[in-house]
């Protein structure tokens, strides 16, 4: 497509300052994907000279349960190995331009000086949501061992063991740059940090110099010019280990002070479900930061999980309970087989480690695997080893070959697949991990037993003793729910015995037991198994079958995620049958400020569909839906705080129009079925996208008065600033536009990217257009000229995020909706679980 000078000229005029940004991801030098070994394997350093630890440590955790020391080195491996990725998130730090700093979220800094959030270790659970290690107290001054930061101490007593994990002799560090020389080698497993998850790594680039340019740190806290900086060189750097995200109260033994929990009042498996990641992963929470404003549409315990490798859908979901792992294997035998192809046959299968007895059932050669599926759009479908070590790449580990594949944080970059295979050869922590999962599978299979309300301190006080209440419940979940929320169903269920149904035609099977699960056949065979005493013992409260999301009605960003499908970062760890998936033809939304109704095709490939969440525990895991946006989240793990949360969200449940409404649209459209218009996410108050003089390229940042008086409404003395983002702009306008085309066809990549160029044009011209000191008003009229082509390029231009799932009420039109009589009985049923 033929593009006039005039347009090229402009497109050069406004790209000049743009460069800008682009320069602070590209100004490094290229290395080859495939032919990079990780810090370990450079140091000399094998997968076995890392084994995992045996050391009983966490022994009061889960409920005290005893574990055999293969399930002890599975739960060490949960809770404090990161894999190397401390590299990974101190180069994020810098390319989330300073935003996260996990040095920052450590710190229990209160300096005179300080104008960042006051928060630290006595106010830690309040105010981030993160779990506070016992046997440490909170910093009160510089600590000169520590190069002056201000990090929680460990405390010494007959209660307070050593950390064995920091032994350096038994678990000797990686050798590498400053490491064993001016600093210390420590433990490859870091040392303790004070909150659970992360640990510490002495920094191998924190050479002589470096400390000379540190000083006492008092600026690392105090001087933005210091700390808003590509070239800082911090002391430490600091890795996550699952535990960051997974652990969490235990909500039979909930801590008397949750800012002091014990060992025995926190559980390895529960999820993270009080974290606040906006205040995490942008540690200054500037709410005139676009950035932050992105975070925040994260409710606490949720978390876009693409974040890094990012597929440009912004898609906040709930961190995973790990419940009931035996009779989920179990019931992935019935329904969960897949087919592998490529990459995917390079996975670990539990055959690889035992040759006998149950966990040798779930892979036969050369290519079929019998897998439960992890994430929330089923694409984790490689098996359950493979599942658990992807995971360890999505968290950091051998970030060297990772980052080579992706623009972390802001794409803009085609997206390649990171292969086992290379992993396999270059990275002895990818190695060490793989011969570790397997442990952490045993541990689960120990481990993940249901938290019943009624074993909980004051629990039995919230369940009915109403016998024929509760009977009236089962009879309404038999019918209405345990088709998508029980491992236990009839057999031979239609359209999925034997052996399941995936693939391109899944979509045909799903249809006929759909149909099935209407028909009284299903219903009456349902209720039997539901009414039997044993119902919810050993099961998972999950199909865990593919449902669509035209079926569901629920926001479609999750299920558009595209990082699994062929040709993308996760490509090895997909399933053929999960590439293979069939469309599901369209779904309706609405426009984010005039609230009219649009269609928008769903590609296929893999993506559509969403696996029942489990509903194990339920009474202790609201707010609901996948992003936790239905019911009140309550910030206490208490009993009472929890059934609080759980009321209230269940009722949002089954009574939609109780849901929130949008702030612009609620009030105009009518809350009736095929009108519904909840909640969507907007921005709190003026925001822009800022990029601090400190983290453009050398060269350019003298030269900022220039640029200045050439683009005065982008380029700042102190940086380049893009806005005014005016309140109440929706987030996912700008958070799901993909200006990078995804066809293989060179004649549609052309007229796309010169689309593309019309927008940016558009962009530009509307910014300088703008007053110096631009009203509200006018800065949302630029914007609202903007909304229709930002939504020709949007991935998922779905906004509505609390819409969904109206099974059993008026709103689902295939079924009568139930009376309020049947939907108390099924809450009443529900706290059971």
């Amino acid at each position: 497509m033929a593009i006039t000078e005039k347009i090229l000229s402009r497109k050069v005029s406004l790209l000049a300052p743009l460069c800008f940004m682009l320069l602070v991801s590209c100004n490094r030098q290229k290395v080859v994907p495939g032919q990079v070994q990780d810090e370990a394997l450079r140091a000399g350093r094998s997968a076995a000279s890392m084994p995992a630890a045996d050391d009983p440590y966490f022994h009061d955790m889960d409920g005290g349960i005893p574990l055999t020391v293969d399930e002890v080195k599975g739960r060490n491996t949960w809770i404090v190995w990161t894999g190397g990725n401390d590299r990974f998130w101190d180069r994020i730090s810098n390319t989330s331009l300073g935003a996260l700093d996990f040095l920052k979220t450590l710190s229990s800094y209160h300096g005179a000086q300080y104008k960042g959030p006051k928060y630290g270790r006595h106010n830690r659970w309040e105010y981030l949501g993160l779990v506070n290690e016992p046997c440490f107290d909170e910093a009160t001054g510089p600590d000169p061992q520590r190069y002056g930061l201000w990090l929680d101490k460990r405390r010494t007593g007959p209660d307070c063991p050593p950390d064995p994990f920091e032994d350096e002799k038994k678990y000797p560090g990686i050798a590498i740059g400053a490491r064993g020389k001016t600093l210390p080698l420590g433990s490859f497993y870091g040392y303790a940090t004070g909150i659970v998850g992360l640990r510490l790594f002495p920094n191998p680039d924190f050479d002589e110099a470096a400390a000379k340019k540190w000083g006492d740190g008092k600026a690392y806290y105090e001087d933005p010019k210091f700390y808003q900086n590509k070239d800082l060189v911090k002391p430490y750097r600091v890795g996550m280990s699952c535990a960051f995200c997974h652990v969490g109260p235990n909500p039979v033994k909930p801590p008397a002070d949750p800012d002091s929990p014990k060992w025995e009042n926190l559980s390895s498996n529960v999820g993270a479900q009080y974290f606040w990641i906006d205040r995490i992963f942008d540690w200054d929470a500037d709410p005139s930061s676009f950035v932050f404003q992105l975070f925040h549409t994260s409710r606490p315990g949720t978390l876009d999980t693409s974040l890094v490798s990012t597929d440009n859908i912004n898609n906040p979901r709930t961190m995973n309970a790990v419940y009931n792992l035996g009779p989920r294997l179990e019931h992935a035998k019935r329904w969960g087989k897949e087919t592998l192809a490529g990459g995917g046959l390079n996975n670990k299968q539990f055959n690889d480690f035992v040759h006998e007895g149950p966990l040798t059932q779930f892979f036969q050669p050369p290519d079929t695997v019998w897998a439960p599926r992890v994430l929330k759009d089923g694409s984790d479908s490689v098996g359950a080893l493979g599942a658990l070590n992807r995971v360890y790449l999505n968290i950091g580990l051998f970030s060297e070959e990772w980052l080579l594949h992706f623009n972390a944080l802001i794409g803009g970059k085609r997206t390649t697949p990171i292969e086992i295979a290379v992993a396999r050869k270059n990275s002895a922590y990818w190695g060490a991990t793989e011969q570790q999962t397997v442990d952490m599978a045993l541990f689960f299979l120990k481990s993940t037993a249901p938290h019943k309300l009624k074993d909980a301190p004051g629990g039995e006080a919230y369940l009915s003793k109403n016998k024929g209440r509760l009977n009236r419940g089962k009879i309404v979940f038999a019918e209405r729910c345990a088709r998508c929320h029980s491992s236990k169903l009839p057999t031979p269920a239609a359209g999925v015995d034997p052996g399941g149904c995936s693939g391109a035609g899944y979509l045909v099977c799903w249809n006929k037991y759909w149909t099935w699960t209407k028909t009284d056949d299903f219903k009456k065979k349902m209720r039997d198994i539901v009414l039997k005493d044993d119902f919810v013992e050993a099961n998972y409260l999950s199909s865990e079958l593919r449902v669509p999301v035209t079926l569901l009605q629920t926001n479609a960003c999750s299920p558009l995620a595209t990082n699994a499908i062929a040709g993308n970062i996760w490509d090895n760890f997909s399933s053929q049958t999960y590439k293979d998936l069939p469309s599901l033809g369209t779904i309706t939304t609405h426009h984010p400020y005039t609230g009219q109704p649009f269609t928008y095709t769903m590609p296929a490939g893999g993506r559509g569909y969403t696996r029942p969440a489990s509903l194990i525990s339920v009474w202790s895991t609201a707010p609901f839906l996948l992003n936790n946006s239905v019911g009140n989240f309550e910030p206490q793990p208490s009993v009472a705080a929890r059934m609080k949360s759980f009321q209230d969200s269940i009722e949002k449940m089954l009574w939609p129009e109780k849901r929130d409404k949008d702030d612009l649209l609620g009030n105009q459209i009518p809350r009736t079925p095929g009108q519904f218009v909840g909640r969507i996410d907007r921005t709190t108050e003026r925001s822009y996208l800022r990029v601090p003089a400190g983290y453009l390229p050398d060269a350019l940042q003298p030269m900022l008065g220039f640029w200045n008086r050439w683009f005065p409404s982008i380029v700042k003395y102190n940086g380049i600033e893009i806005g005014p983002i005016p309140e109440g702009t929706p987030v996912d306008l700008l958070a799901n536009t993909n200006l990078l085309s995804e066809s293989s066809d060179p004649a549609e990549r052309i007229q796309h990217d010169a689309q593309v160029v019309k927008l940016l044009i558009q962009i530009k011209h509307d910014l300088e257009a703008m007053p110096k000191d631009a009203t509200d008003m006018q800065a949302e009229q630029v914007f609202k000229n903007l909304v229709g082509p930002l939504l020709s390029f949007s991935k998922c231009p779905d906004f509505e995020v609390n819409r969904g799932h109206y099974f059993g009420t008026s709103y689902f039109q295939e079924e009568p909706g139930l009376s309020d009589d049947d939907k108390r009985s099924l809450i009443e049923f529900l706290k059971t679980f």
